[in-house]
């Protein structure tokens, strides 16, 4: 049976209101995340410092383990991080997260974030092990020494967050809007890289940004296809 706003209301306000009220949605999966994250974070600060630290690099997505076959770091590291997210990271981390729910729905945001996170963590692995990390390296007495880089504690939500806010920027509808965001990101992501100080999870970043950029620019043209479509000229 018809509800009482099919009844009252033509259909064709109701296809008209769809979107609208599509886009004020309000965004479930973003602060469930962020704050399972903070959460775990000020439990695992409790811990003692060997134990955390053990914990931490036993989700990393660091040569080691994914050299082992540890594959599952690749999702359990999003999971962690180092320390307890600062306010302002914390809140720029949920309204981009939140802002991807909102525009695109729950499952495709959720996407973006676990591409970028996955890939920038692969392209990074395949990066270090290209440079000769984790390499059995015996020295002069037969023991192995470690590689701190091949062990490092390498989890949290970067990468992810940088996919997201390059996905975001690439599908600003405005074309100049959307060229100065995105050349803006990439300007910021790729400076780190530059400077003699760098680490891998620099790269990641700037990994992580253009894989969501490329990413936004493929919803962008898919949507313009389809728009297209309908819209036969």
């Amino acid at each position: 049976m018809p509800t009482t706003a099919a009844r009252i209301l033509p259909g064709g306000f109701l296809r008209r209101a769809a979107p609208a009220i599509r886009s004020a949605a309000v965004p479930w999966a973003a602060p469930l995340y962020v704050g399972a994250v903070q959460l775990g974070a000020y439990a695992t600060a409790r811990l003692p410092g060997r134990r955390r630290t053990e914990l931490l690099r036993a989700h990393s997505t660091n040569v080691a383990n994914l050299r082992a076959g540890r594959w599952r770091t690749l999702v359990t590291s999003a999971a962690f991080v180092e320390h307890p997210l600062p306010v302002p990271y914390g809140a720029a981390l949920l309204a981009a997260l939140g802002t991807a729910e909102v525009r695109w729905g729950t499952g495709r945001a959720a996407g973006v974030f676990a591409a970028g996170h996955v890939g920038a963590s692969l392209l990074v692995y395949a990066g270090l092990r290209a440079r000769g990390h984790g390499r059995s390296a015996h020295g002069p007495s037969g023991d192995t020494p470690p590689d701190a880089t091949a062990q490092a504690v390498d989890v949290g939500a970067s990468y992810g967050f940088n996919a997201t806010v390059g996905a975001l920027a690439a599908t600003v509808p405005h074309r100049g809007v959307r060229a100065a965001a995105t050349a803006g990101l990439l300007t910021l992501a790729t400076a780190p890289v530059l400077r003699r100080g760098r680490t891998f999870t620099d790269a990641g970043h700037l990994a992580a940004l253009v894989l969501g950029v490329a990413m936004g620019a493929g919803m962008r043209g898919g949507t313009g296809r389809g728009a297209a479509g309908a819209n036969p000229t």
